[in-house]
């Protein structure tokens, strides 16, 4: 046992490293503008090229690791998401940064499945809701580093010094993970969720036409869609803007919405198996997450503190939508855990790679033309209409919970393929 939460930890810490990663472009978004002079829209573009990336590797890595194991396939992408750091840390051009981001996203694509696949292949059934959501009390750790640490660093070091530093911990990262990390268990409790020969086409069939495949991916992307961008991009120069916050302090408020995440996420996981449910953890924290963004954009606030316990509030609540990849894995047969993870994680990246350059779009569209050190600045208004998107994602998030069957956190094909 000591060994699986070995095993899981390094995974976690991948997660945390992902996390760390992609929030990071919210505390440069003024340095990244004014170095290669970009509009909003490209600022976004810039920023969603991670996701383009995370988008396209998402089924493949599934695929991937369900076919090869963990251990080899999550090596090259710890591997991969430190080399392009590297290279974005160095970039002299748009083109360049851009490249580094998606590099870094075709590695980072592979966090979630390695260890929620390892989760399921080293810990018993029962445990699986309160291990995942472990898992994003440390991914979430990352993404509070990635906002008012990094700031610090930045501010000492420099962004490219900051980045640089991150991409060799990532090397450091994979070369652990590559000697430590064992596929799966000596003993299984249960089956052998690594066959020798899958069939990786009928795998990915079998999850294509299970409606609740769909019904969960889309309610999954739509209810994480605002957390990575307001928390990951704009969250930041909103806060500044409309709250008079310094960018440091800005970053400290950003930051809440991710450690209320991953303090959320295994109380929420916990309380799920407590009363055998997971709907109706996932419809209230849905909704109270949609009632604090929508306090925090639109509500007549003038205290900080409120607004940094609404930050806090809205990532402990919209953390019940983690649930969604316990009730996938209950929806199918565990062989296909890393297939059907990845298919959802993928509507993920999908929200996130639209999301960030359509807000951007927007902010241009309302930009006064002010500018400050040599980055385009964007009034209270401005930030209103753009991220009114954010909202209506949560509202569409709640209405499709309704066809989701209710899996009372029992897995539904124990062995066999259904």
């Amino acid at each position: 046992m000591f060994r699986a939460w070995i095993i899981w930890l390094l995974s976690a810490l991948f997660m945390c490293y992902k996390y760390a990663i992609e929030v990071s472009p919210s505390v440069m978004t003024t340095h990244l503008m004014s170095e290669f002079n970009l509009s909003g829209a490209e600022m976004g573009n810039l920023a969603a090229t991670y996701f383009y990336a995370y988008l396209i590797m998402q089924i493949p890595a599934g695929l991937l690791i369900d076919r090869w194991g963990p251990r080899r396939v999550t090596t090259i992408a710890i591997f991969l998401c430190g080399v392009g750091a590297w290279i974005f840390s160095i970039a002299d051009s748009f083109f360049l940064a851009c490249l580094g981001r998606f590099i870094t996203g075709v590695g980072a694509a592979f966090a979630a499945v390695n260890c929620l696949k390892l989760i399921a292949n080293w810990f018993p059934a029962k445990q699986f809701a309160l291990m995942a959501g472990l898992m994003m009390t440390v991914g979430m750790l990352g993404a509070v580093c990635g906002q008012a640490p990094l700031s610090q660093f930045i501010a000492a070091l420099g962004w490219r010094m900051a980045i640089s530093d991150i991409s060799m911990a990532g090397l450091i990262l994979s070369a652990v993970f590559l000697f430590v990390v064992r596929d799966k268990a000596p003993h299984h409790r249960e089956v052998d969720l690594m066959p020798a020969k899958p069939n990786v086409f009928k795998n990915l069939k079998s999850v294509l036409r299970n409606p609740q495949s769909w019904y969960l991916s889309f309610y999954s992307g739509l209810a994480f869609g605002p957390v990575s961008a307001f928390g990951g991009l704009w969250g930041v120069p909103f806060l500044n803007e409309a709250f008079g916050f310094t960018m440091h302090d800005a970053a400290q408020g950003a930051s809440l919405i991710f450690l209320g995440f991953g303090v959320g996420a295994p109380i929420l996981g916990w309380y799920s198996d407590k009363i055998g449910k997971r709907k109706p953890v996932m419809f209230w924290g849905t909704l109270v997450a949609t009632i604090a963004l929508c306090a925090i954009l639109y509500g007549p606030i003038t205290s900080h503190e409120i607004v940094y316990a609404l930050l806090f509030i809205l990532g402990f609540s919209i953390s019940s939508f983690l649930l969604c990849f316990t009730m996938m894995k209950e929806t199918h047969n565990v062989v296909l855990a890393a297939t059907s993870m990845g298919f959802m994680n993928a509507f993920d990246a999908l929200f996130g790679a639209f999301s960030d350059p359509l807000t951007g779009k927007v902010l241009d569209l309302w930009w006064t033309g002010t500018m400050a050190e040599g980055a385009r600045t964007f009034s209270v208004s401005a930030y209103h209409c753009a991220l009114a998107i954010l909202f209506v994602y949560f509202i569409a998030s709640l209405v499709m919970i309704k066809p989701i069957k209710e899996t009372h956190c029992k897995q539904a094909y124990p062995s066999g393929l259904p």
